[in-house]
């Protein structure tokens, strides 16, 4: 079957690429609410996008009246972010955090999800994240409907556990987060990994 994603199909582009590219990662999105509220929010078009600098790419959509979404409006006004990534225990309350709140109302708290203080931001990391990145916006771009959040990573927190301290490499091992199948419920377990040398 051919699809024309631009033209007859398009209402059909978000469950269709959604559910073929896949598993995505889960950035968990926690940004800085004026108040000084933390929100938290997960997105599965997350990924990392280079080294030097090190960059980070998501993309919050709008909520469906067309309000943006309150990370969007918060990494726009702060230029501030921080990605927690998701462990097996922790994806419950990350899916549950998903639910559209009133803003200024935070689903860390409702969760009761303890945070802790970044270093180089304002916007909190979540203590029992296997990791956080700490990133500073670099810019965001509009094509079309999207909006694009291109961020600078700055910190990265790795719970002791999953990094070994004298080669700074990550236990591949240890680190299994969901990922993001499709649309709408769908997620699965990354912990059936395999080694493949690459060739010279």
């Amino acid at each position: 079957m051919e699809l024309d994603l631009l033209g007859a199909h398009a209402d059909r582009a978000y469950p269709v690429l959604s559910s073929l590219i896949t598993p995505r990662p889960i950035a968990w999105v926690s940004t800085a609410e004026e108040d000084g509220a933390v929100n938290l929010a997960p997105f599965s078009y997350f990924n990392v996008f280079g080294s030097r600098p090190p960059l980070v790419i998501f993309a919050p959509g709008n909520h469906p009246d067309g309000r943006e979404k309150d990370t969007a409006r918060n990494a726009q006004r702060t230029g501030e972010f921080v990605v927690n990534l998701v462990s097996p225990e922790l994806t419950n309350a990350m899916v549950r955090t998903a639910a559209s709140l009133p803003p200024g109302e935070s689903e860390a708290d409702r969760e009761q999800l303890e945070t802790l203080p970044s270093s180089t931001i304002a916007p909190p990391r979540l203590a029992k994240a296997p990791a956080a990145l700490e990133c500073k916006v670099h810019s965001i771009q509009r094509i079309g409907q999207n909006r694009i959040v291109l961020g600078i990573v700055h910190r990265v927190h790795v719970q002791d556990e999953l990094i070994d301290a004298d080669t700074l490499r990550i236990r591949q091992e240890m680190h299994t987060p969901p990922g993001r199948m499709g649309s709408p419920d769908w997620y699965c377990h990354t912990d059936k990994l395999f080694e493949l040398p690459r060739p010279e």
